[in-house]
């Protein structure tokens, strides 16, 4: 879409300055007029491509992209998530520990999705707390709805946890200790 705009910034400053060219001598001191807007257009072109660099080019940032830069990137953790955000979090995790569990994975799949699994019995515990203390200051609706937040995580992790095999979570447990 910019590109669109500076194509007809770009035509209506040629045909400006084209039209001054033609005009009458003495009208408006037109070539005068016209050499002096001459340089608009180049300029014009410069800070359309300055703007495009500087506003973050996806294909700039692309090839400016290293390996260490993607293993070293951190997303910006929200402290301040909400109990459906996080809800939506376990979810996710555990409706995709489940699909893992259902493909008849090796051993090193089911041992990540156990360790999955326990990071989101962390998170479910973060989410009760959460609920918790924003139950005390919230509207019946508001309630409603973390408790229905509640709900699909405890309903997604008990789905994972059933399609656990029988000792998986028991085994690692013991060899924690």
């Amino acid at each position: 879409m910019n590109k669109l705009y500076l194509g007809l910034v770009l035509v209506v400053e040629a045909v400006v300055i084209g039209l001054l060219w033609f005009m009458p001598p003495g009208w408006l001191v037109s070539d005068r007029l016209a050499l002096l807007l001459l340089p608009i257009l180049p300029l014009t072109l410069v800070a359309a491509l300055l703007l495009h660099h500087a506003s973050g080019n996806p294909g700039y940032r692309a090839r400016r992209l290293s390996p260490e830069a993607i293993v070293g990137y951190r997303p910006q953790q929200t402290e301040g998530g909400t109990p459906e955000e996080l809800s939506r979090l376990i979810v996710e995790r555990a409706d995709e520990i489940h699909r893992t569990l259902l493909e008849s994975p090796s051993e090193v799949q089911v041992e990540m999705c156990a360790l999955g699994y326990r990071a989101c019995v962390n998170d479910m515990i973060t989410l009760t707390h959460l609920i918790n203390e924003e139950s005390k200051t919230s509207g019946p609706i508001r309630r409603l709805r973390l408790r229905s937040a509640r709900k699909r995580a405890t309903d997604s992790l008990s789905v994972a946890r059933e399609a656990m095999p029988p000792g998986t979570l028991r085994a690692t447990r013991q060899e924690q200790q």
